[in-house]
């Protein structure tokens, strides 16, 4: 939550957790702390935490909370291991790669993300901030100036698309989002 520090400089870790809770329900938090008291166990769980880890712990104890806490927090974003798009495209989500018609891509984590969470939505166009918020874990009320959906969308079109720069399965919606368009 080291980004979060930043935009509440002066308050101690409870208070930040409290902030971060009433603004996205979603977002994982984790309490790295050296308080092993109960009561603040209690209170920093109460507060919103998904986990809370007490120091001196270990490194592999810490990155296993991290990796139950992702995986309990993967709200929104689709779980099935094949995206199909059309006839020709079918996308593996586990592995990371796609096949479009005999020629096999590869993706990286954050793309398969975006591209999940596109699916998972794709009643909809999704918002450039929603995505920012979701899936990079920005905060709403930073305002930041990025282009990172755009070059993501970049890639993703180079790698899904006959036409990038006329798509048919990921495609804009003037001033609304970004939409997945897929077979039903």
């Amino acid at each position: 939550m080291c980004r979060d520090a930043q935009v509440f400089p002066g308050m101690n870790g409870f208070e930040i957790c409290e902030q971060v809770r009433a603004n996205d329900r979603d977002q994982p938090i984790i309490m790295l702390t050296a308080k092993t008291g109960d009561e603040d166990i209690i209170q920093g769980l109460s507060l919103g935490a998904d986990d809370y880890v007490a120091k001196p712990f270990s490194i592999a104890h810490l990155v296993l909370r991290v990796q139950a806490v992702l995986r309990r927090s993967r709200v929104g974003i689709e779980t099935d291991n094949v995206i199909k798009l059309g006839d020709s495209v079918e996308i593996d989500t586990v592995n990371l790669s796609c096949k479009r018609g005999s020629e096999a891509l590869s993706f990286t984590r954050r793309e398969i993300e975006l591209l999940q969470y596109l699916k998972a939505n794709n009643d909809r166009p999704v918002p450039r901030e929603e995505l920012l918020s979701k899936l990079w874990g920005y905060s709403k009320e930073l305002n930041i100036e990025t282009r990172t959906v755009d070059i993501h969308i970049a890639k993703l079109r180079s790698k899904i698309e006959i036409e990038p720069a006329k798509p048919k399965y990921l495609v804009t919606e003037r001033g609304a989002g970004y939409k997945l368009v897929v077979d039903s």
